[in-house]
């Protein structure tokens, strides 16, 4: 099979689909790979890199989608990219389609077989290729929100982790998942106060014996919102229903009641967001003020470490990629946690979260790829 991998278009993404060490995979497995020249320039992967390890250097993105039978990429394809895409062809990347109504028409319309990173699920119920940036999104979080609480930067001017004689910040961290636990270990590392909200009883009980006391957990209600993020100096939002829009659990009513210049951060905004107030922002615009309280809001948070970053979720991907390479649809077929990334199928939507969530009609992922 060709391999493709265009350079990442999105706003300040530095990261990459395929480093040098994934491409010696592909090529190891008789595939041939080709590579968008400075495709690896985030990273610092220059094009002499890529053909040390076996890929062949394409001077423009059209040909990479032109040429390649699958295309392997980081963040959703754009709309001057989703045009290239063809029935017959594979895309390989995050998609992220509950709140992106129009990329999901520009797929539908492409008839292309996509493959979201974030719903490909593994045996214990985890989502593996998501969880890599959920760690870095959940570490970034933090030093995010306590620059944004800078004076100079719009936000209260606290210290979050304080200094002798004076009390460290107050961070609440919404939702226990991946993000919660990575974004809890940094507010932690720093010296702040740091609150986890989540629903799960049992994750509350994993997560007090993994901080062994240094952290307060708490049910999340309506109530116990309120009195954190009112409290709070950072509240992170990290929040997931796998392939859904996130759901909306802080309102702009409750901004009223939150400290003036305090700090928002929703890692959950590729979902849509979990701030009622949210919308995308980009590494080069990171933040915005609503009612007196400063949003962080970056749609790809860790293309802002593509080093870590990319090498990180390249080891992830890398698996599956090879599967798909070796086997073409039958690999779908045949590895139900593959199948599960299925969410677009030559113009039909296969995730039940992602129809459900755009008013589409679900095919059966089985048997549309039998047909």
């Amino acid at each position: 099979m060709r391999v493709g991998c265009p350079k990442e278009i999105k706003n300040h993404e530095y990261r990459v689909g395929l480093t040098p060490g994934a491409v010696r995979e592909y090529a190891a497995h008789g595939h041939e790979v080709l590579v968008e020249t400075g495709a690896g320039a985030g990273i610092g992967a220059d094009d002499n890199a890529y053909r040390i390890a076996g890929a062949t250097i394409a001077k423009t993105a059209e040909e990479v989608f032109a040429r390649s039978d699958m295309i392997v990429k980081v963040k959703e394809p754009q709309p001057n990219e989703w045009v290239q895409l063809r029935e017959g062809q594979i895309l390989y990347t995050y998609l992220h389609l509950a709140p992106d109504p129009e990329q999901t028409k520009g797929l539908l319309a492409s008839g292309v077989t996509a493959v979201a990173y974030e719903t490909v699920t593994d045996d214990r119920g985890g989502l593996p290729l998501l969880a890599p940036m959920s760690e870095v999104a959940g570490r970034l979080a933090i030093q995010a929100g306590a620059t944004a609480l800078q004076k100079a930067n719009g936000g209260r001017g606290v210290l979050l982790g304080g200094v002798p004689g004076v009390p460290a910040g107050k961070v609440a961290v919404i939702g226990g998942g991946v993000v919660g636990l990575n974004a809890a270990k940094m507010a932690v590392g720093i010296g702040a106060e740091v609150t986890i909200l989540d629903r799960s009883i049992p994750r509350l009980r994993q997560l007090d014996d993994i901080f062994n006391g240094r952290v307060r957990t708490r049910y999340s209600t309506v109530e116990a919102l309120e009195e954190e993020c009112f409290s709070a100096d950072v509240v992170v939002g990290a929040v997931l229903i796998p392939g859904a829009a996130a759901p909306k659990l802080v309102s702009r009513e409750m901004l009223s009641g939150m400290k003036k210049g305090s700090v928002l951060v929703d890692v959950a905004i590729d979902q849509g967001g979990c701030f009622e107030t949210s919308h995308p922002t980009t590494h080069a615009n990171p933040t915005y003020e609503v009612d007196g309280i400063i949003h962080y809001c970056v749609a790809n948070m860790p293309g802002a470490v593509p080093v870590t970053s990319a090498h990180a979720l390249n080891n992830a991907t890398l698996h599956y990629g090879l599967l798909l390479a070796d086997r073409g649809l039958k690999a779908l077929i045949d590895e139900p946690h593959l199948r599960n990334g299925l969410n677009v199928h030559k113009g039909r939507i296969t995730n039940r979260a992602v129809a459900e969530a755009l008013g589409y009609e679900m095919a059966e992922p089985k048997a549309v790829l039998a047909a």
